[in-house]
């Protein structure tokens, strides 16, 4: 187990770019499995979450070529179904929770697939009923052995059909749009997620000779295909790691700027911020966060507490809420952080309030900030990473607090973070990796 050791209080100065997106990576990778063809994948992130993807389809029988840094070329045409059924699959697919999404390709193209309970953060409940449910609506068998938290589903072939998801989930909408490219017929999904993700995701398989329709929208309409070909593909940044930045720059009251973030793809973000009081100006394709000595919350026009809450997109990611709160810490004013989608997220404000934050946890989803203007600057102590959001969360505080803080389980922010500490050190960071 690996931790960082960070000495915090220090300024931070200079660039810094946005690795491409974790969440999107995991579906566009999930895709390759859709074709025999050769499809290349440029801006991939180094990051665990999705290394251990890449070396899933290696072992499933994806040729997989790494041609640069960031981009490799996957060819799916040598398939090994048995290898489904091998406990070193169960053991890989387990570990991860985007391992859920080679289920829409396998069953589309190959007519089944098998799949452990995933992984992924323990912030809550976080059901798999959309993902099976949309595969059901296309004509697959599903099945689930619950002794041994297997998933299995199959189809001789699928048939488009219409369907209204119970929730926008953004896994259960890749898997059921990437089924349905290759299902026979007309297939409506509506109440769709539409974040950004899922716009790459269309756009590559549109590349690669599907039909959609809606793209961008929680409408989408496809027309299945007989197959699909080959395509290059490159991602765009990850939004979440652009509001992770912002924060630091925030709280460390530092200039920086953030090189190439696709801005039209950040929605609320940059809103969101400019409501914390934070400044934040777009140059071009870049953003520039000044150097601040204090950000004042906006009230409401009825003068009551601010309130910043995660939706669906186009609303604002419940990925960025627990930097919205370490951020809210030392802002002047008060906040309340409503945190709808999972009931542990905000468990780690703990460590927050060890390290002298005024919070109140109102309750599993809600906690109220009292900003202490940096008046009173945290104090470093010693923590556990308990998922990424929240590890960088506790990162950044660490890296604004006055003394030493030591962050243990750091590889729950090398699943999501790459070469984190690096890049930081880049601008001027005190933070050591200690194995």
């Amino acid at each position: 187990m690996s931790s960082f050791e960070i000495i915090g209080d220090q300024k931070l100065k200079g660039e810094i770019t946005p690795q491409g997106a974790k969440n999107e990576a995991l579906q566009v990778i999930c895709a390759t499995l859709l074709s025999p063809e050769k499809i290349i994948i440029s801006n991939i992130p180094d990051i665990r979450d999705v290394n251990k993807l890449i070396d899933l389809l290696t072992q499933l029988g994806v040729d997989v070529k790494k041609l640069a840094a960031d981009t490799y070329s996957f060819e799916a045409k040598n398939i090994d179904l048995n290898y489904l059924k091998t406990d070193d699959f169960r053991l890989k697919a387990s570990s991860l929770r985007g391992s859920i999404m080679i289920m829409g390709p396998l069953v589309a193209r190959f007519g089944k697939g098998f799949i452990p309970q995933p992984g992924g953060d323990k912030i809550g409940r976080r059901r798999l009923d959309t993902h099976f449910v949309g595969l059901q609506k296309l004509g697959a068998k599903f099945t689930y052995k619950a002794t041994e938290k297997y998933y299995q589903i199959e189809a001789e072939k699928l048939q488009g059909t219409y369907m209204l998801l119970d929730e926008a989930s953004v896994t259960g909408t890749a898997n059921i749009l990437m089924a349905a490219t290759l299902a026979k017929g007309h297939t409506t999904i509506f109440n769709a997620a539409c974040e950004p993700y899922l716009l790459q995701l269309c756009k590559m398989l549109i590349r690669m000779g599907a039909k959609i329709q809606g793209i961008g929208s929680n409408l989408l309409i496809i027309d299945g295909v007989e197959s699909l070909g080959g395509c290059e593909h490159r991602m765009i940044a990850d939004m979440i790691e652009v509001g992770s930045f912002i924060g630091m720059a925030a709280m460390t009251q530092s200039a920086i700027t953030i090189k190439d973030v696709n801005y039209d793809a950040l929605g609320l973000i940059p809103e969101v911020f400019k409501r914390m009081g934070i400044q934040v100006e777009a140059k071009g394709n870049d953003l520039y966060i000044p150097e601040q000595n204090e950000y004042e919350v906006e009230t409401f026009i009825d003068g009551s507490i601010m309130t910043i809450a995660d939706a669906p997109w186009p609303g604002f990611t419940p990925d960025l809420i627990s930097i919205m709160l370490v951020v809210a810490t030392q802002a002047k004013g008060s906040v309340l952080i409503h945190q709808k989608m999972f009931e542990s997220r905000l468990f780690f404000v703990d460590k927050l309030i060890d390290m002298g934050a005024q919070i109140i946890l109102c309750d599993p989803h809600r906690a109220t900030v009292i900003g202490l203007n940096k008046k009173y600057p945290l104090r470093g102590i010693s923590m556990t990473s308990p998922d990424i959001r929240a590890g960088v969360a506790l990162l950044i505080a660490a890296l604004s607090a006055e003394g030493t803080s030591i962050i243990d389980n750091i590889e729950q922010i090398d699943r999501g973070y790459q070469n984190i500490d690096e890049r930081l050190r880049n601008l001027g960071a005190k933070i050591k990796r200690i194995d």
